[in-house]
């Protein structure tokens, strides 16, 4: 945590850091606030000085913590890679690293929220929307850079953001990137494909 921050926020922060950690493995309703608060060190009364509404309302923040991070690797992926494959290698590379590291324990926290939680708790699942709607935008607004229209380049983000949330599903399920790497593989020629049209 950097030293620039306040003390207040920099336990807010640790609190819906812990909290996203926690879904990844555990899922929604396996994170209890207590393991939550234990992860973080933070104390139990600043858990409801940050977030007096309780459980929901870390995980919204949690949530939307996890778009910023999926937003920002995005964004530092089309900026410093030299070709769509590029794109494509840096973001599933890192996606694997993620399943990999935690032996296949942690998936994408917005998903195992989506499925575990959205459908009785609609905060949560506005929060979940909202996060994928920024992610697709985040994609079609690479894919508009190879003079797509908007109504091309959207549903083609949509399609390639549930390809990948579908493949992290099954590599979890199978404990294997073998899912992950037929995504890929698939994303690169639909990249590759709309570069050529671009290009020619």
């Amino acid at each position: 945590m950097p030293s620039s921050y306040p003390k207040g926020l920099a336990t807010r922060q640790r609190l819906v850091e812990s909290m996203l950690a926690l879904i990844q493995l555990n899922g929604y309703h396996g994170t209890g606030l207590n393991t939550v608060l234990s992860q973080s060190g933070a104390p139990k009364g600043s858990l409801y000085f940050h977030f007096p509404e309780g459980k929901t309302q870390l995980g919204i923040a949690a949530v939307e913590l996890a778009g910023e991070q999926f937003g920002q690797l995005v964004g530092e992926a089309t900026a410093s890679s030299s070709s769509p494959e590029d794109v494509v290698d840096t973001l599933v590379g890192e996606l694997k690293g993620i399943l990999e590291s935690s032996d296949y324990q942690a998936g994408c926290p917005v998903s195992s929220v989506a499925l575990d939680a959205a459908s009785e708790n609609e905060s949560l699942r506005e929060a979940c929307s909202q996060v994928y709607d920024a992610w697709i935008n985040a994609v079609s607004s690479y894919l508009s850079t190879f003079r797509l229209g908007t109504d091309q380049a959207h549903p083609l983000a949509t399609s390639m953001i549930s390809l990948v949330e579908g493949s992290l599903i099954l590599s979890r399920a199978h404990k294997s990137t073998q899912p992950l790497d037929a995504a890929a593989s698939t994303l690169k020629v639909l990249m590759n494909a709309i570069h050529k049209e671009a290009s020619a």
